[in-house]
């Protein structure tokens, strides 16, 4: 079995019955997002962020979910599905998924209207049910993930990120998401207990090693995930690459940020920058960094008894490290 499947296995009728619920939640008055949104539903993902929430609520609650569970995980989908649609128009992205972005088939305009669109369905949804604990969850995730995005254009222009802000900017543009669906299935079935603040941390680890595994990408082989070097023409700022600067001397360190901010499109110098950073073992740094919080995770989950949503959990935190794309 492959392993999604493997994950999946425990929550499949909730997956069934969510993805129902998910469609119904998008539906507009308008043909245009109908027919959008229908494009949207038909090249789902993986969909890790909705199996989140349900793994996260059935194992705190003897395998039991409510309807809280299930609209904070089509508030997490929705909320999920905007900010994908306005990244494809902020990247000038014409792919998603190896389909077509929704900017390149309806242009810039529509995307950013359709992400808005989802956006308040999103934040409806949680107040149609009088779910303001749901709500605060995620408005404080959209806030986090804007800043993020927002502090990495900031650092790249000028090129002076150090670990730590590395790990504010991959903490808010990425973490805050799978931390905001491991709190919402705690919260849909546990409400002001510690357990939401307790998942809201497993999920912000599961984040972090989740980016830093896309980072690694970058310096990998074009075969898997995205092509290489795209972090660095874009003058992203990846932890392989700071560990680098960070350990060179001044002459080193000069020619790699000259060769970022000037030299970032000539694909030989991209090469001859990926080449130095696996010299400077800053894979090896990045890899380690990645499984320390890993395991700080799956330490976690120690503290509840076995079951087969623990089980698919675990699974789920090593399948973020593990990926191959």
């Amino acid at each position: 079995m492959k392993i999604a499947a493997q994950i999946r296995e425990p929550i499949e009728k909730e997956m069934e019955l969510f993805e129902e619920k998910f469609r119904q939640s998008m539906s507009s008055k308008v043909s245009l997002f109908n027919r959008i949104t229908y494009y949207i539903v038909n090249r789902k993902g993986k969909q890790m962020r909705p199996m989140f929430v349900f793994l996260t609520a059935k194992m705190l609650n003897d395998g039991e979910v409510n309807e809280r569970t299930y609209t904070g995980a089509s508030i997490i989908e929705l909320i999920h599905t905007a900010s994908l649609v306005h990244d494809d128009v902020v990247d000038e992205s014409d792919k998603r998924r190896g389909f077509f972005s929704i900017n390149a088939l309806w242009k810039n305009k529509i995307a950013v209207l359709v992400g808005d669109f989802l956006f308040s369905k999103g934040l409806l949804l949680s107040l149609e049910k009088k779910d303001y604990d749901l709500l605060h969850i995620i408005s404080d995730a959209v806030r986090q993930m804007s800043e993020g995005e927002l502090l990495q254009i900031e650092k790249a222009r000028l090129l002076d990120i150090t670990e730590e802000v590395y790990y504010d900017i991959i903490r808010q543009k990425t973490a805050t998401l799978i931390a905001a669906c491991c709190s919402m299935g705690a919260c849909a079935v546990k409400p002001g207990s510690k357990e939401v603040e307790a998942f809201r941390r497993f999920g912000e680890l599961c984040g972090m090693a989740f980016q830093i595994k896309d980072d690694l990408f970058d310096y990998g082989e074009e075969r898997i995930g995205k092509p290489t070097g795209i972090d660095i023409k874009e003058q992203k700022m990846t932890l392989p690459l700071i560990y680098a600067l960070n350990n060179s001397d001044h002459k080193r360190k000069r020619w790699l940020i000259n060769s970022i901010k000037n030299h970032n499109k000539n694909k030989k110098r991209v090469k001859e920058v990926i080449a130095y950073v696996k010299e400077m073992k800053g894979l090896e740094y990045a890899v380690a960094k990645m499984l320390q919080f890993k395991d700080e995770a799956l330490e976690m989950l120690n503290d509840y008894p076995d079951s087969p949503y623990k089980e698919s959990l675990t699974l789920m935190v090593n399948y973020v490290v593990d990926r191959k794309k």
